[in-house]
């Protein structure tokens, strides 16, 4: 999910931070720098012309130290000098002759720049020698990190960091706020809130319920069974609205989540086999104990084969919720949870095609794993590009859909033809940019300065596009379309149930079996499985989450909704408890939501 650039941490005191220009200027300019850095000292000339030409008393510059001892082992000590400097009340001179004399840190030389600049050059060097005004730069230092600093130079304006280019436009454009700039970082900031995709889910899920309950719950009705059909010539794809969220928009939420799999199975935190059996035997434990659960409370009765109902997780809502956390949850339990919810839905299509499809269209099936096998061989042959896989992966869904399995399946399958891409060499990239700049201030004779221009940004977009992997690219574009289009939709499409009398009588068998299926029995099949696989030997808990969030990831697991609703649809089609079966579905969803939130919620209070 895309994040807004991070706040300073701490922010600027006036007594500690070392501030140059009038305290009470509406712009701060804060640097993170290292005084061996040769960006920052590009960069130093151009903040100095900003504070004194183009913002004259506008702005206050402030300096904080972040040495990079592994590239420039120089750096600590020239910031320790600064600091002496400081502890003499001439920072700001020592601060100009540092980047002035970048080519001559070491200590005999730092010494003499004490003594051209009048400070006491024996207690100075005396400081240095003790290092004493090391735990000064490394409270720096330790506050860059904090702040989402990662190189130098790295600036934060009022409090916020800036990541775009260096040039005086540009910041200054970020200073300036013009309202394109405003609604940019206010979408930044909405987007950045961990709860921000979980708020709007849940706002459209109220919504459908409030509607569907209310005076104009035909209206709401007649919207998602209104047809929209694409033809082509005599051809045509018709299908209901809710069809087209139910079958075809949320696809790209499983492609999405299908990527996210993939980066972890490949570079990420289930590269490690023992690792990526954990979530598929908590995913195997989750569907077995919750059809169990159904049968003890149905075995024997006519509506028994409606065990399928509870044993689906709905990954849009569970990580969903996992979002509204933030922080609390480790990236790896995130993980653990997209990962066991997709191969428990993968394990939901499959019991769907086995136990509630009475007629596979095989032609059908026998088109779809033949257009897989052409991604399969885009992919081998190293395509890149992502049309001829956006091509294959609409025919892939379109024969899913027509072969009678579930066409999130085609989502998943295709997320896993998607190419990645080792890391790239990045000094030979440093060399080819520079190369680029170079060649932009020493145009060949006849050139145009615009033409040398535009072929400097066709080389330097090239060479971000080999950055990222097609799979991270397309991970990227589409995560916003899938958090803020998709799912909100999603839930505005499918909660909608109207809560009549006997909907309402969740004590009958089929109720009290789907409840203790999913708020019962998918916890302590996810919980029982995963714990199984670890004592065996056969799966490894990464150790930045514990069992107690195992049990609440459990809980959240039994969120039914989407694969749970399709298989009430299916088994207790044309009967009258199936008003019944999805509201239990509701029910059990809300009780484990609530359950697992609070659980894992309370790891961080505890």
């Amino acid at each position: 999910m895309p994040t807004p650039p991070p706040r300073l941490q701490p922010p600027v005191d006036t007594v500690r931070d070392h501030i140059s220009g009038p305290v009470d200027a509406r712009v701060t300019l804060l640097e993170y720098g290292d005084y061996q850095c040769a960006y920052c000292r590009r960069a130093h000339a151009g903040i100095m012309e900003l504070r004194d030409e183009r913002l004259p008393g506008q702005l206050r510059y402030v300096f904080r130290h972040f040495p990079n001892e592994r590239l420039h082992p120089q750096a600590q000590l020239a910031a320790e000098a600064a600091e002496a400097a400081a502890a003499q009340d001439r920072f700001w001179d020592m601060h100009e002759h540092l980047f002035a004399h970048q080519d001559a840190l070491d200590r005999d030389s730092l010494v003499q720049g004490a003594r051209e600049l009048g400070l006491d050059a024996e207690r100075f060097a005396h400081e240095l020698d003790d290092h004493t005004h090391a735990g000064r730069v490394r409270a720096d230092f330790d506050s860059a990190e904090q702040s989402g600093a990662r190189a130098t130079p790295t600036f934060f304006v009022n409090d916020r960091r800036y990541d775009g280019p260096w040039d005086q436009e540009s910041v200054l454009e970020a200073i300036e706020r013009p309202l394109g700039w405003k609604i940019r970082l206010l979408a930044e900031q909405f987007a950045g809130l961990s709860a921000s995709s979980g708020l709007l889910m849940l706002i459209g899920a109220l919504v459908a319920l409030l509607w569907a309950n209310s005076p104009w719950r035909e209206a709401y009705t007649a919207l998602w069974e209104t047809e929209l059909a694409i033809t082509l010539g005599r051809h045509a794809l018709g299908l209901s609205l809710h069809e087209w969220v139910n079958d075809g928009l949320i696809v790209i939420f499983f492609f999405v989540v299908g990527l996210e799999i993939k980066r972890e199975l490949t570079v990420g935190h289930l590269t490690e086999r023992r690792q990526a059996a954990l979530p598929i035997a908590a995913a195997l434990g989750g569907m077995l104990c919750p059809a169990l659960t159904y049968l003890i409370f149905n075995s024997g009765g006519p509506d028994s084969s409606a065990w399928g109902v509870p044993i689906a997780t709905d990954t849009a809502f569970a990580l969903g919720l996992l979002a509204m956390l933030g922080r609390t949850v480790p990236l790896s339990l995130r993980i653990f949870v997209a990962a066991a919810a997709i191969a428990d839905d993968v394990g939901a299509i499959l019991v769907i095609a086995v136990f509630y499809t009475d007629d596979l269209a095989l032609v059908s099936i026998a088109v779809a794993v033949a257009f897989f096998g052409v991604a399969l061989i885009l992919n081998w042959m190293r395509v890149y590009r992502p049309l001829p896989y956006a091509v294959t992966g609409i025919a892939l869904w379109m024969a899913v859909l027509y072969s009678g399995l579930h066409p999130t399946l085609a989502g998943v399958l295709l997320a896993f033809t998607i190419p990645t891409r080792s890391s790239p060499n990045t000094y030979t990239l440093l060399g080819q940019s520079q190369a680029i700049f170079h060649s932009m201030e020493s145009p060949a004779i006849g050139e145009r300065s615009e033409s040398r221009y535009q072929s400097a940004v066709r080389a330097l977009e090239s060479m971000v596009e080999r950055m990222l992997s097609p799979s991270q690219r397309l991970e990227r574009d589409l995560q916003q379309w899938s958090a803020y289009l998709v799912l909100p939709l999603f839930a505005l499409a499918n909660v909608g149930i109207t809560l009549s009398a006997d909907a309402l009588d969740v004590l009958q068998p089929v109720g009290l079996g789907i409840i203790a299926g999913l708020a019962l029995g998918k916890p302590l099949g996810v919980t029982l499985g995963a714990w199984l696989a670890v004592r065996a030997g056969f799966a490894a808990k990464p150790d930045d989450f514990g069992w107690r969030q195992v049990v609440g990831a459990g809980f959240l697991c039994g969120i039914g909704f989407t694969m749970s609703f399709l298989i009430a649809d299916v088994a207790f089609a044309g009967s009258d408890l199936l008003p019944l079966a999805k509201f239990s579905v509701m029910l059990a969803s809300v009780i484990s939501g609530t359950v697992g939130w609070m659980l894992l919620r309370g790891v961080r209070e505890g």
